[in-house]
């Protein structure tokens, strides 16, 4: 009602006080019952079961600003600049319903002075369409694609219209796609499917229609800032987490890398495909564990002993003593993790050296990675042997078909 408020007077609307605060009340851990259960994982979000203090502690717009939110921030990024070896990538969203969303994350960013030379930002955005529709802040498709991307273009082309953006975009190093992937899909994406500005739905649209068009406009706008010679932003959605195949075979055409890749595990022929594209695959067991597959069942291991370009996960340590990584195949995880990271060129060569755009042994520094130019040689020899033994079968079918074309002739 516009009455401002004090936090003991939040916490007493709660029915709590700080004495009694402590981490078991606030139920935001995963425990069995949100086991297998997205919609029951994503209420942990609320802790004590209320909106309330997450909008005060985790949001960037609220009453104070965002204050408290870039509090707890500033000390997680003052933690990585401590231990000079960690780099992170934050996710921070925007939503799509309006077009303002953009400049307050910046200007927010900039006040809070949120910034960090071990920590580049990824913007990940909801697939909540229907969700906006329904509350009639968009009217179709086209308009959500339009607040989430005409500011873009808009600073881009100059920079003094948004100048906060335009700082804030520096530090950012792609864009993820993020809800449940399990949602069953009512609309499909064919030569039926209406254009943005034509769909009207009140339905959501599928995954790949999301990514269609997110890549599309991301290429648009990637080839504007280079022309200028900014920054760019790769497309890095959370994808085969759960939910249809489609999904992976959509991330594979427009993703430099995905995170999570779960279902890979039930197709070999996309592990084939993503092995010789090595796209990234960034995946997170420990969290998997709470939600859809047990840590044991991981298939992290196994895609990275095939050679996919697996990355490190945060919990690495638990990794490294449940799975038995040498010290080999951490040191090439990590060396994956720069290469997939969004951090600047000159980041990269000073983690792995000037040469690491270079295939194979050429592109390892072994006095910087500390991976063996053994383990990168066989990596890089391996790929190359399946990409010609490919390139020879094509041939020898061409062959064959020109031949029969000869005979019918």
């Amino acid at each position: 009602n516009g009455t401002k408020i004090t936090l003991e007077q939040v916490f007493e609307g709660l029915g709590i006080s700080a004495y009694d605060l402590s981490v078991d009340m606030l139920d935001v851990h995963a425990d069995r019952n949100t086991f297998h259960r997205f919609d029951k994982f994503n209420t942990k979000y609320n802790p004590v079961g209320e909106s309330t203090l997450r909008e005060i502690f985790i949001k960037t717009d609220n009453y104070v600003g965002g204050k408290y939110f870039a509090d707890v921030l500033k000390e997680v990024l003052s933690d990585l600049e401590d231990s000079k070896y960690q780099h992170a990538e934050p996710r921070l969203s925007i939503y799509g319903h309006n077009k303002e969303e953009w400049d307050k994350l910046a200007k927010w960013a900039i006040v809070n002075d949120v910034y960090s030379v071990n920590a580049r930002w990824l913007i990940q955005i909801p697939r909540l369409y229907d969700v906006y529709r329904s509350k009639k802040m968009v009217k179709n498709f086209d308009e959500m694609l339009d607040n989430v991307f005409t500011p873009l273009f808009e600073v881009t082309n100059d920079p003094e219209s948004h100048p906060d953006l335009f700082r804030f975009l520096q530090q950012v190093s792609g864009i993820d796609s993020v809800d449940d992937e399990s949602k069953v899909e009512h609309v499909k994406f064919d030569r039926s499917t209406p254009e943005p500005e034509e769909y009207w739905d009140a339905e959501n649209p599928s995954y790949e229609y999301y990514l269609f068009y997110m890549f599309a406009n991301l290429v648009a706008l990637n080839a504007l800032r280079r022309e200028r010679g900014l920054n760019t932003f790769s497309l890095r959605p959370h994808c085969g987490e759960a939910g249809l195949v489609s999904h992976l075979v959509t991330g594979y055409l427009t993703s430099e890398s995905i995170a999570h890749g779960l279902v890979l595990r039930k197709v070999p022929v996309l592990q084939y495909l993503f092995y010789l594209s090595q796209i990234g695959i960034a995946m997170s067991p420990l969290s998997n564990n709470s939600l859809f597959i047990s840590y044991h069942r991981n298939p992290l291991p196994e895609f990275h002993m095939k050679g996919l370009n697996e990355a490190l996960m945060e919990e690495y340590s638990i990794a490294a003593q449940v799975w038995k990584l040498s010290s080999c195949d951490m040191c090439e995880l990590a060396r994956n993790s720069v290469l997939q990271s969004g951090f600047e060129d000159k980041v990269k060569v000073h983690w792995l050296g000037p040469n690491y755009n270079e295939e194979g042994v050429l592109g390892n520094d072994v006095s910087r990675t500390n991976v063996p130019d053994i383990r990168v040689s066989f990596r890089h020899e391996t790929l190359v042997d399946e990409l010609c033994s490919l390139f020879r079968t094509l041939n020898i079918h061409r062959k064959d078909d020109d031949d029969d074309d000869g005979l019918i002739i």
